[in-house]
């Protein structure tokens, strides 16, 4: 144990450059037109089903017709878009597993937001539900940022990226058919999650290979990962919305996204390669307690159980 706290103390090596830093506070306000576009989205899918009625296996044609000619709907979409612009351009200049977590920020102004717009107020169990999601990514991304490091990505690399999404694309469609009369905002916010984990990751290889001179035909199989990837979770979103609280798809989003996304540049990048044991115990254990606080909210957030 001693030798692992010593190898995580060697391992401190965080050298972001001015302009490197610079993109936190970019990530920063992505993380507020986040929670402002998810506010304004999930009111205008509630607003849509109140019109056109509630499914229960997910959102129809009809359903995903009508969002467009929703403003509430279109206002959080065009602030969602203004947040995957900035979320582009901070993970694009610096490292993913310093900027791509600070979207957490989104789930303390939202669960604000949805609060004073129900007029109900979270409990003492959903609150303490919140800041387990918070600590849990703070834990993650503190322990990622100290022993992880950027390295150029070879195209096995990125093959092997391509093919786990692959995999995990046959296996949301499959589960897709089983739970879809469910409705279960979990199911939804996870899938959704977990895609845009891989978008993250791939929009980043997509870019940095673009700028660097590099792209390949490779890279355009991960421009339409990406593009594939982002339709498919944007529409658990819209269900995970219909599902449950704005809060709550906030909630899981922030958490699970960026635990993906780190998580493969450091199983499949190799951006944590070296790191000492307590380090990917502590990867272990701040995942588990992100991901308990996401569950917690789900069971006791006061919207959730209307």
């Amino acid at each position: 144990m001693t030798s692992d706290l010593t190898d995580l103390t060697d391992a401190v090596n965080i050298n972001l450059t001015p302009f490197q830093a610079l993109m936190i506070p970019v990530a920063l306000v992505g993380a507020v037109f986040l929670s402002l576009g998810a506010q304004f989205q999930s009111r205008g899918v509630k607003r849509v089903e109140a019109r056109l009625g509630k499914q229960t296996s997910g959102l129809s044609v009809r359903h995903m017709l009508a969002l467009i000619g929703s403003g509430n709907w279109v206002l959080g979409t065009l602030m969602l878009g203004l947040a995957v612009v900035l979320q582009l351009i901070s993970i694009t200049f610096a490292p993913l597993i310093v900027v791509q977590p600070l979207g957490a920020v989104a789930l303390v102004i939202t669960t604000w937001f949805s609060t004073r717009a129900s007029g109900v107020p979270l409990g003492q169990r959903s609150r303490r539900a919140v800041w387990t999601c918070i600590i849990g990514v703070a834990i993650f991304v503190g322990i990622a940022a100290l022993v992880g490091h950027e390295s150029a990505i070879t195209r096995p690399q990125l093959v092997t990226v391509l093919v786990v999404l692959a995999i995990v694309l046959a296996l949301v469609l499959l589960s897709f058919k089983v739970v879809q009369r469910h409705k279960s905002a979990l199911y939804y916010i996870i899938g959704a999650g977990v895609l845009y984990g891989f978008v993250a990751t791939l929009a980043k290889v997509s870019l940095n290979r673009f700028v660097n001179h590099t792209f390949d035909w490779v890279t355009v199989f991960a421009v339409v990962g990406v593009v594939v990837a982002s339709a498919l979770g944007g529409y658990f979103v819209q269900n995970a919305y219909a599902s449950g609280p704005a809060d709550l798809v906030i909630a899981g989003l922030t958490v699970i996204d960026p635990i993906v996304a780190v998580g493969i540049g450091i199983i499949v990048l190799g951006e944590a390669s070296g790191a000492p044991g307590i380090a990917v115990v502590g990867f272990l254990v701040a995942a588990v307690i992100a991901i308990t606080g996401v569950f917690q909210l789900a069971k006791h957030h006061p919207q959730s159980r209307r």
